[in-house]
């Protein structure tokens, strides 16, 4: 089984929805974990040593915002392009 994709985001957050978007074209699945829904994502994110979102997390390797490189890369490392 390929590593999971865990999208941190929220609603109206147009960063979180270019990330999820490019997900989708790229055929990766991920889960969306809203950090307004639960403390315990916002306490993820904060783990992971960011404040704002997006959090693309994959194999052990975390990418803030959208920045299709880095995300292309994120993918390709963790083996989930299809």
């Amino acid at each position: 089984m390929s590593s999971q994709v865990i999208v941190y985001s929220t609603e109206g957050c147009g960063d979180c929805s270019r990330v999820k978007q490019m997900l989708q074209g790229e055929g990766v699945p991920f889960e969306v974990r809203d950090i307004m829904a639960s403390e315990a994502y916002q306490q993820e994110v904060e783990r992971l040593g960011f404040m704002g979102i997006p959090v693309t997390v994959a194999g052990g390797r975390a990418v803030k915002g959208f920045n299709h490189g880095e995300l292309k890369e994120l993918i390709a490392e963790a083996g989930l392009k299809k």
